[in-house]
Formats: structure tokens, C-alpha cells, sequence
């Protein structure tokens, strides 16, 4: 009677140990909202006989000090930096107010600047709590493929 005691017990705790469990993983969102300033940026261009070329954009120190403003009203502002003047000096050399509208659902991204009748459209490829990185395509040439994705570090949320 032990033994089967035993085995029972065995048998009870190894169903317990191995179980499904209930508690379904939940996959963490995280804003798009913050402060971000850009870290690198690579444009690509296909043609429509397939040929292509990828080109990484190196920003300089003083670039890397730019920022893009994400708001909760779907309201932001980029201020881009580069060095100017002699001596060269870490200035601000472009603000910007836009407008976006991010889809979470299926990565959509669309951008307009103030005054600006154009939009810039794309895809959120990546968004996690210190990275950001959107895909710009242009597709106002059928017979070119042309992107800039764009790649973000978060400074403030």
C-alpha cells in the first residue's frame, strides 16, 4: 500500500510539475511617446530590374544630439543639430512641429510636418523601451523602390 501511496504521490506531483499552465504570456507594448535621438539611418534604393544599394548614413557626434519629440496628442517636434560657423559649433539648424499617427495593430506610421502638404509614410519596424526604428518608404517612383529607416535611442519618455 505504500509503494502504490508513493507512486500515486509521484504520479500527482509529476502531472503538476508538467501541466499547462494558464497564465498566458503577455507581450509588453511600449509607447512611442518620448524623446528620441537619432543613432543611424540607412537609405536603400531597388530598381525595377531588381538592382539595389543600401547606404548607412554616419552621423557625427554633435547630429546624434538632434531630437525628435513624440507627444501624446499625436503632436511633435524634431530639432535637427549639426556643426556650423568657424569655428565649428554644435548649433541647431532646423525645428520642425509635426503631426503623426501611429497604428499600433499593424506598425503603420504616417508624419506630416507643419505647412507641408506631403506626408512622410512608413512602418514601425522595431519599438522596444530604448530602441525605435521607422521605415520611410517613397513610392512616388513606380519604377524605383526608395526607404530610409531610421534608428532612434529613447532619452526621455
Amino acid at each position: 500500500m505504500k509503494k502504490l501511496a508513493l507512486l500515486f504521490a509521484g504520479l500527482s506531483l509529476m502531472v503538476a510539475t508538467t501541466a499547462c499552465n494558464d497564465d498566458d504570456e503577455t507581450v509588453q507594448e511600449f509607447p512611442i511617446v518620448g524623446t528620441w535621438k537619432p543613432v543611424a539611418e540607412v537609405r536603400t534604393e531597388v530598381d525595377i530590374n531588381g538592382v539595389g544599394v543600401s547606404d548607412e548614413i554616419t552621423y557625427t557626434t554633435c547630429q546624434k544630439e538632434s531630437t525628435w519629440v513624440f507627444s501624446e496628442n499625436a503632436t511633435g517636434k524634431r530639432t535637427d543639430k549639426d556643426e556650423v560657423g568657424s569655428p565649428l559649433a554644435c548649433t541647431t539648424v532646423n525645428q520642425r512641429n509635426f503631426t503623426y499617427v501611429y497604428n499600433k495593430t499593424d506598425k503603420s506610421f504616417e508624419m506630416k510636418y507643419q505647412g507641408s502638404v506631403v506626408s512622410d509614410k512608413g512602418k514601425v519596424v522595431d519599438l522596444n523601451a530604448e530602441t525605435l526604428n521607422i521605415k520611410f518608404e517613397d513610392n512616388s517612383n513606380p519604377n524605383l523602390y526608395k526607404a530610409t529607416t531610421r534608428t532612434f535611442k529613447r532619452i526621455a519618455q
